[in-house]
């Protein structure tokens, strides 16, 4: 997955959008606040302390609504490409570059009060950013400037550039009355706390269960040893993906799968389940006033599939053909459930639950195609899996990486890496890569855009940079980080995402790296992680961590 979630998402291209001051203000913001720089280009700070957040934020806001004020006041004569399109896009870099710096530390700080005041900052943006949305004067500037005759002799991504501002306007409703604006903003403002509170709740998620070593059997010996234990002497086991997914496939008790699986799924159930209940109320409500029939509708107006109907056409064929294969693997997976049940004198109840598809899907890859996840891992160390990675792509797509010493990183144990066309011999990126759990992360895998790749002010293009944040197993005092070949290709799908990030060549930030339509913005990266599933990159990524055989 990409990160922005649909929030951050918002958040970082809406207030982008209409941008616009002086070349000197942007500058002098650099200069006093985040000029600390990691490498050449990267114009983000991770020595930003818990004291200079809502600082900053406030500087942001305040010269935000200096720009919208500036292009609100204009009439329709006087609208320009210069004084609002290209004054918002040469802005619009630094911007996200600062919002960025901002909420990004609320996934990857190892400071929880840095955490929390990010956390924070990001709601205060969140709801300026939604009261600039509803900017019916800035809107009316796009309104006329789309309309002047030399619109039509413009650069399609420019012209794209007001219609998308235009499209968005009025899917805030700023084509309609005031009392239906007035509700909007009152929603999103609701909506953008909402998700901030998700997202957050799951960050600092920390539950612990207890099983004893019997409750545990099945899984493997270096997995046991490396968990923690209670002061009663019990196993202790988090929700992290380096614990639940071990668990979900080899644990042989039914009911420590389903304990694992019921806890991991219901993670912050208390808190978290009003707030999705609100969030689906104010969705619906919003659409209904915009004259959408649903919410659905609302989201997929800005998507390739356009409508329900073509979603719900392309499932059910796709249902359809699935079925006979289907039956298949139920029948073979409650045969095997039926033998366990047996042989480990387990109640039978005749069907596959949730807690037993992960356990039964693995025992099929061993039984039936002699795939032993476990042995298999091994040929996976961190280690080597990043150098194949890493000279794959660059082979593929033309590029030079070369880790930067001494990098400004948030974790010691985060790279650095820039990035050059090797053909041309410029630079055009930086990656970091942050691949292990810790407390308070962002749990998932994913990519961050971090600095947009777009043209700057003086016309030269500014440099993209992105993070790749994953959960894969930490390294211990007897073995390496070992990937199962599922995490291998995670790790190859988000990998892709970076490349994504840093290859496109967009001239506006609003449309740089993955900000594409959302249902395509998965595509490049599910072809390219194919290349897991062959040979010969299977066999640069692999070798065993003992004695450095590789896979066959």
């Amino acid at each position: 997955m990409t990160i922005f979630n649909c929030h951050l998402r918002r958040l970082a291209s809406n207030l982008m959008r209409q941008i616009y001051c002086s070349h000197h203000l942007s500058s002098k913001r650099y200069s006093s606040n985040i000029n600390i720089m990691a490498a050449n280009g990267i114009k983000l700070s991770w020595k930003i302390t818990k004291e200079q957040i809502n600082p900053i934020a406030e500087k942001l806001m305040e010269k935000v609504k200096a720009v919208y004020d500036s292009i609100g006041a204009l009439s329709d004569d006087e609208v320009t490409y210069d004084n609002v399109v290209k004054a918002a896009a040469d802005n619009a870099s630094w911007f996200a570059v600062e919002v960025n710096n901002l909420h990004f530390l609320r996934n990857v700080s190892t400071d929880k009060d840095i955490r929390d005041t990010s956390v924070a900052a990001t709601k205060k943006l969140s709801e300026f950013d939604v009261e600039l949305s509803m900017r019916q004067d800035v809107f009316e500037s796009y309104v006329a400037l789309e309309k002047k005759e030399e619109f039509k002799t413009w650069k399609p991504e420019a012209r794209r550039f007001v219609e998308r501002m235009i499209k968005i306007g009025k899917r805030n409703g700023l084509h309609l009355p005031k009392d239906a604006q007035d509700k909007i903003t009152a929603i999103l403002k609701r909506m953008s706390d909402l998700s901030i509170d998700f997202s957050k709740n799951l960050n600092e998620e920390n539950t612990v269960l207890e099983f004893t070593e019997e409750d545990l059997a099945g899984l493997p010996d270096d997995f046991i040893k490396n968990l923690e234990k209670s002061s009663e002497g019990k196993l202790k086991l988090t929700l992290k993906y380096p614990h639940v997914f071990p668990c979900m496939k080899k644990a042989i008790n039914p009911e420590t799968r389903k304990t694992v699986e019921t806890a991991f799924n219901s993670r912050c159930l208390k808190e978290n389940t009003p707030i999705l209940e609100e969030l689906v109320r104010l969705r619906h409500e919003k659409a209904q006033i915009l004259d959408y029939k649903t919410h659905a509708d609302f989201v997929l107006d800005m998507r390739m599939a356009k409508n329900q109907k073509n979603v719900a056409e392309f499932l059910v064929a796709l249902t359809k053909k699935l079925q006979v294969l289907k039956k298949e693997e139920l029948e073979l997976f409650l045969e095997y459930k039926k033998k366990e049940c047996e042989d480990h004198k387990y109640e039978y109840d005749g069907k596959i639950n949730n807690w037993d598809l992960r356990y039964y899907m693995t025992m099929v890859e061993e039984k039936k195609y002699a795939v032993d996840q476990q042995q298999l891992k091994e040929y996976f160390p961190i280690s080597v899996v990043t150098k194949g990675l890493l000279e794959i792509y660059q082979e593929l797509l033309s590029l030079e990486f070369t880790e930067v010493p001494n990098p400004d990183v948030w974790h010691e144990d985060v790279p650095l890496y820039s990035v050059k066309d090797k053909k041309s011999g410029d630079l055009i990126g930086y990656f970091y890569l942050d691949l292990h759990p810790r407390e308070g992360k962002y749990g998932h895998a994913a990519c961050f855009g971090l600095q947009p790749g777009c043209l700057a002010p003086d016309g030269s293009r500014q440099l993209s940079v992105a993070a790749m944040v994953a959960n894969f197993t930490k390294p211990t005092a007897d073995q390496p980080s070992l990937l199962t070949h599922d995490e291998v290709e995670t790790y190859f799908h988000e990998f892709g995402h970076v490349m994504h990030q840093i290859c496109a060549r967009a001239d506006f930030a609003m449309f740089s790296g993955t900000n594409v339509e959302r249902d395509f913005v998965e595509a490049p990266s599910q072809m390219l992680e194919n290349w897991v599933w062959e040979k010969e990159p299977l066999t640069r990524m692999s070798s065993h961590y003992k004695d450095g055989s590789a896979t066959r």
